[in-house]
């Protein structure tokens, strides 16, 4: 009996240790190989050029974050010459036929000059370790050095608005 409480001790504080690696930043992160638009192989760009915004976007919540985002856009607030935006969306998650969501996000790219990559397996969540983004609006930053300095999954309320433009301004 002793023996089976103590291993279970030992499992949860394995866990809460790797759930607080996974979410300790600024942490190095990898340049990871993802898709095209056309399901080609594709690098995400700027890596190492420019400080990155990377909005990882499960398909079926892409307006999750909208209010903020257009605000950031209309704005500038975090737009200058040492940083580069682009989206990827998280197919992995997709309910949708991967082709169907490609079409949608090629009429965007052809609408307003976006950048946009395909994750079709969870390549970006896994590397990067940042735990599960199914139904998520992903906002991240990456800085020159390739680490990752901001990472927020889900809706972002005021105080986690504030925080994303503080972490932004520095990279700009």
């Amino acid at each position: 009996m002793k023996l089976k409480t103590l291993l279970l001790l030992v499992i949860a504080s394995m866990t809460f240790a790797m759930s607080a690696e996974a979410q300790s930043l600024p942490r190095k992160v990898r340049n990871v190989e993802v898709q095209d638009l056309d399901a080609k192989k594709a690098r995400l760009p700027w890596w190492g050029e420019k400080n990155l915004l990377i909005f990882y976007v499960d398909p079926e919540v892409p307006k999750q974050n909208h209010d903020f985002i257009t605000y950031i856009e209309e704005t500038g607030r975090v737009q200058g010459p040492n940083i580069e935006g682009f989206g990827i969306v998280n197919l992995k998650d997709a309910v949708y036929p991967n082709n169907v969501v490609r079409k949608i996000a090629d009429a965007r790219t052809a609408k307003n000059g976006a950048t946009i990559l395909c994750d079709p397996d969870h390549y970006i969540s896994s590397a990067w370790r940042l735990g599960d983004c199914n139904n998520m609006f992903v906002i991240m930053l990456v800085n020159k050095a390739g680490e990752l300095v901001y990472v927020h999954k889900g809706e972002m309320d005021e105080k986690a608005q504030q925080e994303f433009i503080a972490a932004a301004e520095p990279l700009r």
